[in-house]
């Protein structure tokens, strides 16, 4: 080869600091030259070259890919947000009166085994209406536009009941611009009987809208997902530029021979590892690309979005695409400062320094010390230092595992003696040189001690869910509320609702609140009462299912004797405005009413807040109180249900969209958290398996280079009668020793942050064993991948013709 040709006899002599055929040593145009012919290296390497360029590539590419997903979140979050706060307005503080311009509009969602279904109705006031995004003009009455993935689903065989309960003829389907996702299940109809109760009047869609912030648990989980994603990316891609070092370092002593100067030879060398991290990054953003065009198919937490809003910042594609290239020179510079590359093939490498103890626990030292004042504060608060505390923390905390695993080896290795002979020979090679090892097996370190840490947290925060959703899950039953208009609708309703297939029971009354009435009537901003009181409005039959009541007959009044908090003015005689006002600001005519003085005290069956309790105040019969006095009295219904007959939930649902389709539910049927948290779970365990695999794959490589370096070695040995067998167990121990204590050092470390994590959050600190022992098993399966791998050269290697020379 040319380059191995010198035509002024030293590649760089000279003492004017200019190299063969006048080419300068120093400055940017050295730089260019000497990447380039290190890349030209990498790209002419013959087919082991072109294996570990692919490795590098296929590392980085990796790694390149999770931080392009990650730099898509801010624009992936605005646009979902955008197109939801373009197409809502449940309300205006000013209603606009009717005009050609203005419609009613209300919302009807409803939940289809287990999946939420968007519902809009709306009601023109005239010829001109406003129209939200993906529509083009407003369905006619009696008919509906709907998004593409509800109008398959109405339109299969599990839909039909779904079909039932959407009594509107499809004209067509919502665009892209109207949906949140291309799964999204959403509709818009027309109904004509849609009265002021029921909805809103509006004049435009799209209003100041903030979406609901997360809670902390989520904040939480979100933070700790990046970090554990992102902290194992930055040491593969470190650890990927250096797959091939063995190698590269013979070619390098080529060099040396022709005349090249250390400097010349790491700045060749980072050209080969740029070329490997520039097809990485090629890679990254063709796997970035591929994984994108998968969204439509992915929902996590109840969001689905479409290719295009995967789509980082141009900022953030700029510094990625020239920080991980930049990132693999300087670490190929750093590598090589720890070695002697001497001419005639000869590879010297520094005399080991020992490694010391004293500053590689400062890393977690300090992560722990972010970290153990928010365990001990109480419950994590969502604000940017907490965050900025968390993030660096759990970062400190999973680096210093890298800083510690090194140490650790030559510590255990170190003090290892005796054994048999393939024990001795894997002992002796890592006690002579671990750092290609310790650097390989820091990558599963990280990746296993963050996945054992979210899994934990998201552990926790599923058991909170799903204890709160079996306690309340006990019994079958559904709650429904909806705008009341008078008691004979209500017990319509009740009727319709016995009638439905697998209903067992169904009960209601007719809530509403009162409060005193204003003192100062020309009050410039009236505030809503601190304690209002509430009644409810039923039959004696239903009122009896709330209280224990001496006698009743209609037209009656009951005092609550035992309801939390009541007020100690409401009495017989005393008076109450029934349209007191629900926000301050609002100017309310006062409708008087006065507590009968013949009110007699009952007792609540169960008093206080939450599932299956009641707080009322008052229980009133219908003669007694016209519920068209309230302000907006609600329709209060409870409905059991028996679990054994087919789709009982479904055909309740449908019945009570049939009399109020508005009708809003509560219920602990739909668990939607399980299915949420166990598809990010499995999300986190592919990717770490994926992670340990990639890993696995350049410690294959590492040990094949080793194995190549010691041919000679290994023939010599196989010549002297070592069986087979014993190098081959040898090999196992040698890959095994740093990945075991990697891995006990990432349990460590995983079930440390992991409580830390969880202690934050008020919840109990349980462990995924699970989870930990597959993260065990597939570490344990990457050492048998390896050693499986590495035997065949091995036994090459060993044959007779690795002892010849030259």
């Amino acid at each position: 080869m040319s380059l191995l040709r010198s035509r002024t006899g030293t590649y760089g002599a000279g003492g004017d600091g200019r190299g063969p055929l006048g080419a300068a040593r120093f400055g940017p145009g050295a730089w260019a030259r000497d990447l380039a012919m290190g890349m030209r290296f990498a790209a002419g390497g013959g087919r082991e070259g072109w294996i570990r360029t692919a490795l590098t590539a296929a590392g980085v590419a990796l790694g390149v890919a999770v931080l392009l997903l990650g730099a898509s979140v801010p624009h992936l979050m605005d646009a979902w947000h955008g197109r939801e706060k373009a197409r809502e307005n449940l309300g205006q503080l000013h209603e606009p009166r009717p005009s050609d311009t203005t419609l009613r509009y209300a919302s009807a969602d409803t939940t289809f085994h287990g999946a939420e279904v968007r519902g809009r109705l709306v009601r023109p006031d005239g010829a001109h209406p406003p129209v939200p995004p993906g529509i083009d003009r407003l369905p006619g009455p009696g008919r509906m536009l709907v998004s593409p993935a509800l109008k398959d689903l109405l339109g299969s065989p599990g839909g039909a009941l779904l079909r039932d309960r959407l009594p509107y003829e499809i004209a067509g389907t919502i665009g892209d611009a109207g949906l949140l996702g291309p799964k999204e299940l959403t509709y818009v109809a027309q109904r004509a009987t849609l009265a002021a109760p029921d909805g809103y009047r509006i004049d435009h869609f799209g209003k100041s809208w903030d979406p609901r912030p997360m809670s902390a648990p989520a904040v939480l989980l979100v933070i700790m997902t990046c970090v554990a994603l992102m902290t194992p990316v930055m040491v593969f891609i470190g650890t990927s530029v250096r797959f091939g070092n063995e190698r590269r370092e013979e070619r390098l002593a080529a060099l040396r021979l022709v005349g090249t100067d250390v400097p010349t030879t790491r700045r060749i060398a980072s050209g080969e590892a740029l070329f490997g991290s520039l097809l990485g990054v090629a890679g990254g953003a063709a796997l970035f690309l591929a994984a994108r065009g998968l969204a439509p198919y992915i929902t996590l937490w109840d969001i689905n979005v479409f290719p295009a809003d995967i789509t980082p910042g141009p900022l953030a594609a700029a510094l990625i695409t020239l920080l991980v290239p930049a990132a693999a020179v300087l670490v190929t510079l750093l590598a090589q400062r720890s070695v002697t590359v001497d001419p005639l093939g000869v590879v010297h490498h520094r005399r080991p320094v020992r490694r010391r103890l004293w500053w590689r626990p400062a890393l977690p030292a300090v992560g722990a010390l972010l970290l153990v004042p928010l365990a001990w504060e109480g419950p994590w608060t969502d604000d940017p230092l907490n965050t900025v505390r968390l993030a660096a923390g759990a970062m400190l905390l999973l680096l210093g595992v890298t800083a510690l695993l090194p140490w650790l080896v030559d510590a255990v290795v170190g003090r290892l003696h005796g054994g048999p002979v393939s024990w001795q020979l894997a002992v002796r090679r890592l006690q002579l040189s671990s750092g290609s090892a310790t650097r390989a097996v820091s990558g599963i370190t990280v990746a296993v001690a963050g996945a054992i840490a979210v899994h934990m947290l998201m552990t926790g925060m599923q058991a909170g869910y799903a204890t709160a959703y079996a306690e309340s899950g006990k019994l079958p039953r559904i709650g429904l509320w909806g705008n009341a208009k008078d008691w004979p609708t209500t017990q319509r309703a009740l009727t319709a609702l016995r009638a439905t297939p697998g209903v067992t029971d169904a009960r209601g009354t007719i809530d509403g609140l009162a409060g005193p009435l204003p003192t100062d009537r020309a009050a410039a901003a009236p505030a809503p009462p601190e304690h209002p009181s509430t009644l409810a409005i039923g039959s004696c039959a239903e009122l009896r299912r709330l209280a224990q009541l001496p006698s009743c007959r209609d037209g009656e009044v009951f005092l609550t004797a035992n309801t939390p908090d009541r007020e100690p003015a409401l009495v017989p005689g005393a008076r109450l405005d029934l349209n007191p006002p629900m926000v301050r600001g609002d100017r309310l005519d006062p409708h008087p009413w006065t507590i009968p003085r013949s009110a007699r005290t009952a007792r609540l069956l169960a008093p206080g807040h939450g599932p299956g309790l009641f707080s009322y105040d008052l229980l009133v019969t219908p003669s007694a109180l016209d519920p068209g006095r309230l302000n907006a009295p609600s329709m209060e219904l409870r409905v059991d249900f028996d679990r054994s007959v087919p789709d009982a939930v479904e055909h309740l649902r449908t019945t009570a969209s049939r009399f109020d389709p508005t009708v809003l539910e509560s219920s602990a049927v739909d668990n939607p958290h399980d299915g949420q948290y166990s598809s990010v779970r499995n999300a986190l365990f592919a990717g770490a398996v994926v992670t340990l695999l990639l890993i696995g794959a350049g410690l294959i490589i590492t040990t094949v280079e080793q194995l190549h370096e010691r041919r000679r070695l290994l023939a010599t040995l196989d010549a002297h009668g070592i069986r087979r067998a014993t190098l081959g167990r040898s090999l196992l121990w040698q890959t095994a020793l740093p990945v075991l204590l990697g891995l006990a050092l990432a349990l460590a470390c995983g079930l440390s942050l992991g409580a830390l994590l969880l202690t934050m959050i008020d919840s109990a600190v349980t462990v995924d064993w699970p989870v930990v022992l597959a993260m065990t098993a597939t570490g344990a399966a990457v050492i048998l991948f390896v050693t499986a791998l590495s035997l065949p050269p091995l036994w090459r290697m060993m044959r007779p013709e690795g002892l010849q020379t030259e």
